[in-house]
């Protein structure tokens, strides 16, 4: 069987013409190389060499063979140094999984991490909370973004920065005021975040509102943030959502509006499946990730 060695052994003496100069370039003696090529040639039944008095010159098919073996010996050590730097976190690919009300943490952490990390390509996915944590759970992403609550028991949970709830109308809805109150909504149709599995930011609004003493009048639910805010620009209703997540989709027909009897807070968290092994880009990200959406806070 032929192996690592023996091929580059064999390129060494093609490109040094001798097996002396070989040998010395290699830091091996004379002999052992010299059996070394003819256990190869005996292996492949050729002659890959034509032994002459000062220099050695590949045969045809020992021409052949060098060729594929130099391409064999780039692909090996291409092959080593991509090991290593994934190692290093610093190449390969990954996967990241996001609640689209999130996406404003995870646009600015792409972009410095872009410009310290070139060679690691991202892999998104979109979805609401659940979705995303199925996604992790089923290893088809390394780290989920997602709001909470969720079920903490399978996952090892990293908060980021809270972010207050705001309101988003119809920039063509004649209002004077600059702020609104939560009383406020009774009088309008509202479209809310809704995820399609388990208690979220739908129940939280609902809860706000029966709390000021009123039930909401909930024209639309969806799990997608842009598609919410697309129906505000068309007049359809009013919403309420994280205010990074208008600041992400600030479509030209809606405006945005404090709500200043209202403590609600939506908290988003990175989460890691605990019993799985996270790369070190991974790694490397999250660190990014929080630094970012700390000094974004200040």
């Amino acid at each position: 069987m032929i192996d690592v060695k023996q091929l580059k052994y064999f390129v060494t003496i093609a490109e040094e013409g001798q097996v002396t100069k070989a040998a010395q370039k290699l830091h091996i003696a004379q002999p052992p190389l010299s059996q070394q090529l003819k256990q190869l040639e005996e292996e492949l039944g050729v002659s890959l060499f034509d032994r002459k008095a000062k220099k050695m010159e590949l045969t045809a098919p020992g021409k052949a063979f060098y060729e594929k073996a130099k391409q064999l010996l780039r692909q090996l050590d291409d092959a080593i140094s991509e090991v290593k730097e994934i190692e290093m976190g610093t190449a390969g690919t990954l996967a990241v999984g996001c609640v689209k009300s999130c996406f404003y943490y995870l646009a600015q952490a792409i972009h410095q991490f872009h410009e310290q990390f070139p060679n690691v390509t991202f892999h998104l996915r979109e979805g609401d909370t659940f979705s995303i944590c199925q996604l992790l759970q089923e290893r088809h992403i390394d780290i989920g973004i997602v709001r909470l609550p969720i079920d903490s028991s399978h996952y090892d949970i990293i908060p980021l920065p809270s972010d207050r709830y705001v309101a988003v109308l119809p920039k063509h809805w004649a209002l004077s005021r600059s702020a609104l109150s939560m009383r406020d909504f009774a009088e309008w149709p509202l479209l809310l975040l809704h995820r399609v599995h388990g208690a979220g930011q739908y129940e939280r609004v609902v809860a706000e509102c029966r709390r000021h003493g009123f039930e909401p009048n909930i024209l639309c639910e969806c799990p997608d943030a842009t598609i919410l805010l697309s129906l505000v620009a068309e007049g359809i209703g009013a919403t309420i959502v994280p205010q990074s997540t208008v600041a992400l989709f600030r479509l030209p027909g809606i405006k945005e509006l404090e709500i200043i009897d209202s403590s609600m807070t939506a908290e988003a968290a990175v989460i890691l499946d605990r019993q799985r092994y996270l790369p070190k880009s991974a790694h490397h990200f999250l660190d990014l990730l929080q630094q970012t959406a700390a000094m974004d806070q200040q």
